[in-house]
């Protein structure tokens, strides 16, 4: 059991969320959110552990399930809900059934903005809910200092205003109201700043910046500067107000919705039950295909069984496509934008975590399917006959034509293997001939395999464009493995793939797998045929006058070397002084050597 959790643990995400731990009966015993999942769920798995009443839980966990979410703030919001709906029992219950507040602007007139945690179906407007009581209380602010929103509880109609009613209050002099009460502000006038806090609370502030912004350059032009240094002053507040919670609009009361991932044996569907713009329910389920059935058949089934499971009796349903059949009493609906098309793209994005969570502890448990998955992917991508299990690469690295040298890598079953790799000497070119470099290094490669009956890759990557393509395919067809071996060229510029006798490029998604295992084969080319080029630089630059004179090996030159520092000073140095460091017999030898090559 406890090898079962730690491959779930192993594969979450480390994403926000909320996560569930269910017993054997497949009860939820607990619910909690974290901003990284992975992170949060191993932390009561860690040895480390104390708590005795932790320890009790963790020994009734049997399964764990998780949603994925956009922000600490709606990990908060389903947390709470979960736990209102099923009161798991190792969760620290609720005392009350209060819920998160939201933002109501009133349907009366001279609507009044205010805080309520009661949603009235009175046509008011309800934004939120909020789980961060500085958000709430920042925009409550704006409303009432930079908006001048009326907080008094009168009923301000025309009949009452118009009879002079009431009386300015405290707020008016304060100047935190203009005064509607008693006709000093127009009524739309105030609609106008009731619209722009809704455009606030929505998050369009943007619109409402350039709206103010131009109000101020018409008040500079009228020269109304103190006007516009007010203006002015609220364009600053807004700009620096930023709010990144996602506001979920109450008047989507009850709906369902549905996401569907694939792969090649597999569809994973996710089902979310929002109810007045909360995720109260979130369940993800795999269908095994069985005979190559489309997305909507398959979506079309998973909505009626996970309704029938679920008891849900929606009247409208979120979908990325109109599947196949029809629900009764229920209709359709795919959003383009608003809040309904956030709660899909949340619903797309737990589907395709839930895949991608899959697929890893399939590979963990398996990881000889990831090397099959992953060749078998290259050669999909790239029109193969065969698997490619034996992959090889060739660089050359050369400077200004001296000391070149080229470098194979060999990959067996998309890993490296380096006890395969080989380096070569250059020995029938002379100068930067990158074409020719490359031709003699292939074939003397492949001549010498099949001259060893040794098994041959079934791919060949050249770095570089069609010109080295096209020198190297020049090689096989000499070889006659033209047919037998297939071969590519990758250009640096745009990450091209080309093929022989094709003019056309190919373009790989910068994202897949088949591309990161031809940049990998390129780079370890490139990295061990230029370690080896430096090498032999380095080597050649210690080589000097002293290596052509007969009995001196490298111990006595070294030294010599590093008593006179250079040859120079070494043939400059009388013999007596020689003598003294590498004896008499050695110091006649350089001392004749130097003589001699002087005359």
């Amino acid at each position: 059991m406890y090898e079962n959790l730690k491959h779930i643990v192993d594969t979450l995400p480390e994403l926000s969320g909320v996560y569930q731990y269910l017993n054997q009966k497949e009860e939820i015993i607990y619910v909690g959110k974290a901003k990284n999942l992975r992170k949060r769920v191993s932390s009561y798995f860690s040895k480390s552990l104390t708590s005795k009443k932790t320890a009790v839980l963790l020994k009734n966990i049997s399964n764990i399930v998780y949603t994925v979410v956009d922000s600490e703030e709606e990990a908060l919001l389903l947390e709470n809900n979960l736990i209102k709906q099923h009161q798991p029992r190792y969760n620290i219950l609720l005392k009350d059934d209060k819920s998160f507040p939201y933002i109501c602007i009133k349907n009366e007139p001279f609507p009044r903005i205010f805080k309520t945690r009661n949603v009235i179906k009175d046509g008011s407007e309800y934004y939120g809910p909020f789980t961060h009581m500085n958000t709430l209380k920042t925009l409550l602010d704006i409303c009432k200092y930079q908006y001048t929103i009326r907080t008094c509880h009168l009923h301000l109609t025309k009949e009452s205003i118009h009879a002079r009613k009431f009386k300015v209050c405290l707020e008016y002099h304060i100047k935190n109201c203009k005064g509607p009460c008693v006709n000093k502000q127009t009524e739309n006038d105030y609609l106008q700043q009731v619209n722009e806090v809704r455009s606030i609370i929505k998050g369009n502030i943007k619109e409402v910046c350039s709206s103010i912004l131009k109000e101020i350059n018409v008040l500079a032009n009228e020269l109304r500067f103190e006007e516009a240094h007010i203006l002015k002053q609220k364009l600053q507040i807004l700009e620096n107000y930023q709010s990144k919670w996602t506001v979920v609009n109450p008047s989507i009361t009850h709906v369902d919705v549905f996401s569907i991932q694939e792969n090649a044996d597999e569809s994973f569907v996710n089902y979310m039950n929002v109810v007045n713009g909360c995720i109260v329910q979130a369940y993800t389920v795999t269908y095994k295909k069985q005979l190559d059935e489309t997305k909507e058949t398959i979506l079309g089934l998973a909505i009626i069984e996970m309704r029938e499971r679920f008891n849900s009796k929606t009247k409208e349903i979120i979908v990325p496509f109109v599947p196949d059949g029809k629900i009764k009493n229920a209709e359709f609906t795919v959003p383009l934008r608003g809040d309904k098309k956030k709660l899909l793209e949340l619903s797309i994005k737990n589907a395709l975590q839930y895949k991608v969570d899959r697929l890893k502890q399939a590979e963990k448990l398996n990881p000889e399917q990831r090397t099959t998955r992953i060749v078998k992917q290259l050669q999909q991508d790239l029109h193969l006959n065969s698997l490619p299990l034996h992959i090889e690469c060739f660089d050359n690295s050369n400077t200004q034509g001296t000391n070149p040298v080229s470098a194979c890598v060999v990959f067996k079953s998309a890993k490296p293997s380096k006890k395969d790799y080989r380096h070569y000497h250059i020995k029938t070119v002379e100068g930067p001939d990158d074409f020719k470099s490359m031709q003699e290094v292939v074939y003397r490669r492949y001549s010498r395999l099949l001259e060893e009956n040794q098994p041959l890759p079934q791919l060949i990557i050249v770095d570089g464009g069609k010109g080295q393509l096209s020198s190297v395919y020049e090689i096989l067809k000499k070889l006659d493995l033209d047919t037998k071996i297939a071969v590519i060229g990758i250009a640096k510029r745009l990450e091209e793939i080309f093929f022989p006798n094709d003019p056309i490029p190919l373009y790989l998604d910068k994202k897949s797998e088949t591309l990161k295992v031809i940049q990998h084969l390129r780079d370890e080319a490139h990295r061990f045929g230029i370690t080896f080029h430096r090498k032999i630089r380095s080597k050649k630059q210690t080589v000097s006058s002293l290596d052509s004179i007969e009995g001196i090996g490298e111990q006595t030159k070294m030294i010599l070397l590093k008593t006179f520092k250079s040859v120079k000073r070494i043939k400059e140095t009388p013999i007596e002084e020689l003598e003294k460091i590498v004896g008499k017999a050695k110091a006649k030898k350089i001392a004749d050597f130097y003589k001699n090559s002087t005359n």
